[in-house]
């Protein structure tokens, strides 16, 4: 099984992919995507034009069906270098109750990413609710070996967390640790680059303190920030340090609200490779400050994607889902 595991997450030496969580947004229609939309078109296939990596958003809600996930793999064949990552299904990781059929159900759903080598990784995220405690380091440790053939990766919002013999326990399982930006409130986990695996992970999701706790009826609100280009530059001098650590970086953007994750993902991209980035047209409409960044518009607006697949250089120094 561990032969497998090794397998599945085998990549580029060095590789840094950078791609926002989930793509089904009905408010990105006109700013991410074209309006109207061509026929055929498909988001998944649009994004991994600029991409070489999506979260999976939809199985945190329920499990995916093979015929949709073969589907979606097929939708991005014309980019090599594309890895999908998916979040483990809420009833594994909030509700905690789930059963065995629960977990063939949802592996079933994986297959056939896996099989196609477009699974990059499962993330496992918690809660803020979901602290340091032994009760729930037993289960965590169970869970880990239930989904162990996949490349793991977890993620806590609670700094009790925050403790060296938790990144040992970590590293001893070969699990990733996910570093978040996050609002930090009162005992919420900080920024950090930590590497406990061949898998890294950073997820971004914006600082709007003031609806991040206070969302319930539009949570969508929660995601609505836009990182400045001061506040994306030390992460990525982050992602660079944990990039030296692992095999493969994932960057996954979740302030997903009117497509503020596409955008500061562009940049985050254009700070980390630092050359033309290629922008959709309606998205620079809605944020000018991308033109800085865009290619020439010469150049196809489906670029080759070796171009946002780079390597790093060995001198580069209690609240509900998202």
């Amino acid at each position: 099984m561990k032969a497998n595991k090794r397998r599945m997450r085998a990549a580029p030496s060095k590789t840094i992919r950078v791609g926002p969580a989930g793509w089904s947004y009905a408010d990105w229609d006109g700013i991410v995507y074209p309006r109207p939309r061509p026929r055929g078109f498909h988001e998944a296939e649009y994004l991994s034009h600029f991409f070489d990596t999506i979260e999976i958003n939809t199985s945190f809600y329920q499990p995916l069906r093979p015929a949709m996930t073969k589907a979606w793999a097929a939708r991005v064949e014309h980019n090599p270098d594309f890895k999908f990552t998916a979040k483990l299904w809420r009833r594994f990781t909030h509700e905690r109750h789930a059963s065995h059929q629960d977990e063939k159900t949802f592996k079933g759903g994986l297959v056939p990413l896996s099989t196609a080598g477009r699974l990059g990784a499962l993330l496992l995220q918690f809660p803020w609710s979901f602290k340091n405690t032994r009760e729930n380091r037993e289960y965590l440790g169970a869970l880990v070996v239930q989904f162990m053939e996949y490349p793991l990766v977890v993620e806590v919002r609670h700094a009790s967390w925050n403790q060296p013999e938790i990144f040992q326990m970590l590293a001893d399982l070969e699990v990733g640790f996910c570093n978040i930006d996050q609002p930090v409130i009162g005992r919420s986990i900080g920024p950090s680059e930590r590497a406990t695996a061949a898998v890294g992970y950073v997820r971004l999701h914006g600082r709007n303190y003031e609806q991040w706790f206070s969302s319930e009826h539009r949570p969508e609100e929660r995601y609505n920030y836009l990182y400045s280009l001061a506040e994306l530059e030390p992460w990525a001098e982050r992602i660079k340090q944990i990039a030296h650590q692992t095999e493969v970086t994932y960057v996954i953007a979740n302030n997903h609200f009117e497509g503020k994750a596409i955008a500061n993902a562009l940049q985050l991209t254009k700070l980390i490779c630092d050359h033309p980035i290629t922008v959709p047209e309606s998205l620079t409409a809605r944020y000018p400050e991308l033109q800085q960044i865009a290619a020439p518009s010469r150049e196809p607006r489906t670029a080759h994607q070796t171009d946002l697949l780079f390597e790093v250089s060995t001198t580069a120094s209690e609240v509900k889902a998202g």
